[in-house]
């Protein structure tokens, strides 16, 4: 069955669709071909033998998709219409005839019913005149406003004394509007309430807007005549005062009182300061300024950004632009305290030179030296002290340690809380960004070399061109020998071919001088290995601490030792009888190889055998 062009381009976003889905990608070939066969009214059969030339392959599958995505097209359509047939149906059961809704549209537009307007036999607001402004209402229509407003709170009330439910009326053809639903003429308690609520609020929003008004017209008397003023006696029958509003005293300025002296004073004869305004310069003004602006900032909460989830410590905000460079004005006396402070430091250095020299006269600062060198009691090995090292600081000087049950109190410095150690900030920071090496892939490689090569052969063109370079000579081998000589090889072929042999063999001889041009020296390939070695801790130092209970074989030593300087590590080797401690840092590349050392390579639980075998 053919389609027509309407149904067709109605049916093209399908198709689209479907080629997308299947090909992956667009083709409009493959869509018009489609849309070809679907207007046609070809079969799947047909249509696949003709689509068959751009699809290959998959053109069952796509003829398939193609008439599902159609069927379902003109399933939408088809439910579309329906859809819109069945609206047009209720609208015209609600709304009556096509014609009767015609002269409704044609005729003018129906003004919007307000919901006061439910209620019947509504009186009407009587409007005032339009050309006067709110500010401008007379006596009269405020009294007819104010009535207006009390029949329709009288009315509400009745309404709710008695709420009946609602009997269909009878339709009149001479009524001009349209009959309401009977719906519309049920008013439930809530919202006739809130009906007599919004009126009673709107009556006073009015009736306090008049009175604002009023009281600022009555502070300019001259602006409106007499004969267009409003009075506020109405205001008094809602309930409502006008607000009071203060005359100032239109007075001339407080005279300025002087006594026998001719100092200011006041009617009571007491002397009166006057704030004296002199002149300064604008550099103190935007100094004051600046400073009332910093201290804003202080007492402003400033907002946690490292708490939040998204900041990020490593990203630098920089200024939207460059600050302006002002001029820096210092403070009056900055550089006197400056140079007091250097005064009395000075005469600090040499009151305490002055007090080291006369100990040195007296021989005070002799002694105290030789107080503070002299040798302690040392404990022999396997010696077990009075008190131990630990213990010294907590128990006082002249305690007896005999005593059984010494007290509490006796000890010093012990409490029930605990002393953290002070936290020291890391040496190296490791806020810094850390930037990531860019490695080119296998392909970008080979990219980057062609284009290299390019550039290289087309400027050794341009120099043959230009005559700077003879040509080179034609690259023959014994395979195209025949092909690129011709006739000459033919003539003289032995000596052809002595001559490309030996054209081979200097090629191959200058490609040989080329890579040993290149390959690094002995002295080169020991800084490179080095340079691998060493790794660059600016950034940041790894430390290692091992423990190796017995470290007394001299060969396990020497790994140790040998292994850390191959691998240009730094540390210290610490040797006890029972416990040794082996510390190293370096980089995190040496600390995994000296890792690989100390846990697997060393086997610490074999003993070396004895040579001289005991």
């Amino acid at each position: 069955m053919a389609l027509s062009k309407r149904e067709l381009d109605e049916l093209k976003p399908w198709i689209e669709k479907t080629v997308k889905r299947v090909l992956g990608f667009s083709e409009p070939t493959v869509v018009t071909a489609a849309l070809n066969c679907v207007g046609k009214g070809m079969d799947k059969k047909k249509a696949a033998d003709h689509l068959k030339p751009f699809l290959d392959d998959s053109t069952l599958r796509f003829v398939d998709k193609l008439f599902e995505a159609v069927e379902e097209g003109r399933s939408s359509r088809h439910s579309k219409s329906s859809s819109d047939r069945s609206r047009k149906r209720e609208l015209k059961e609600v709304f009556g005839d096509d014609s009767e809704i015609s002269k409704e549209s044609s005729g003018v537009k129906k003004r919007r019913i307000p919901r006061f307007e439910e209620v019947e036999e509504e009186p009407e607001v009587i409007p005032g005149p339009p050309s006067e402004s709110p500010g401008m209402l007379t006596k009269l229509q405020i009294k007819q406003m104010m009535e207006a407003a009390t029949r329709q709170i009288e009315e509400r009330k009745k309404q709710l004394s008695f709420i009946s439910p609602p009997t269909p009326q009878p339709k009149t053809p001479s009524s001009s509007q349209p009959e309401r639903l009977p719906i519309g003429n049920t008013i439930q308690p809530s919202q006739a309430a809130t009906f007599m609520n919004d009126a009673i609020e709107k009556a006073r929003k009015a009736a306090e807007l008049q009175a604002r008004i009023q009281a600022q017209l009555a502070l300019k008397p001259g602006l409106i005549g007499n004969a267009n003023m409003v009075g506020l006696a109405n205001l008094h029958a809602m309930g409502i005062a006008p607000p009071k509003v203060e005359l100032k005293d239109q007075t001339k300025p407080t005279p300025l009182i002087l006594d026998e002296q001719g100092r200011t004073v006041d009617a009571t004869g007491k002397e009166i300061e006057l704030t004296h305004r002199m002149p300064t310069l604008k550099a103190n003004i935007r100094a004051v300024k600046r400073e009332q602006f910093k201290q804003q900032l202080k007492e402003k909460p400033s907002e946690d950004m490292e708490s939040n989830t998204f900041f990020d410590p490593r990203v630098s905000i920089a200024p939207s632009q460059r600050q302006r460079r002002t001029f820096k004005f210092h403070d009056k006396g900055k550089f006197e305290k400056i140079a007091q402070r250097l005064r009395t430091k000075a005469q600090l250095e040499k009151l305490q030179a002055e007090i080291s020299q006369a100990a040195r006269k007296t021989g005070i600062h002799t002694s105290t030296r030789l107080a503070l060198i002299a040798p302690k009691k040392e404990l022999k090995e396997g010696d077990i002290p009075e008190i131990e090292w630990w213990d010294s600081y907590i128990i006082p000087n002249g305690f007896d340690l005999t005593e059984e049950n010494p007290k509490r109190e006796d000890y010093f410095g012990i409490t029930n809380l605990v002393e953290h150690p002070a936290q020291l900030n890391p040496p190296v920071d490791n806020d810094t960004p850390v930037t990531l090496g860019v490695y080119l892939t296998k392909k970008e490689q080979k990219k980057l070399r062609r284009q290299t090569r390019r550039e290289a052969q087309k400027e050794l063109q341009e120099k043959v061109r230009l005559g700077l370079m003879p040509p080179p000579e034609p690259k023959v081998r014994i395979s195209n020998l025949m092909r690129v000589l011709g006739t000459e090889a033919v003539q003289d072929p032995t000596k052809v071919e002595a001559h490309v042999r030996a054209q081979m063999a200097k090629r191959q001889k200058a490609h040989e001088e080329a890579n040993a041009a290149r390959k690094l020296t002995a002295e080169q390939r020991k800084v490179k290995k080095i340079k691998k070695l060493k790794e660059d801790i600016s950034q940041g130092v790894h430390i290692s601490v091992y423990r190796v209970r017995n470290l007394s074989n001299p060969a396990k030593k020497f790994k140790i030792e040998a292994n850390a300087g191959q691998l240009y590590l730094t540390g210290v080797v610490v040797l006890h009888k029972d416990v040794n401690v082996v510390v190293v840092e370096g980089g995190p590349k040496a600390q995994k190889k000296f890792k690989r050392l100390m846990l697997h390579r060393i086997k610490w639980d074999e003993q070396t055998s004895n040579t001289k075998g005991d």
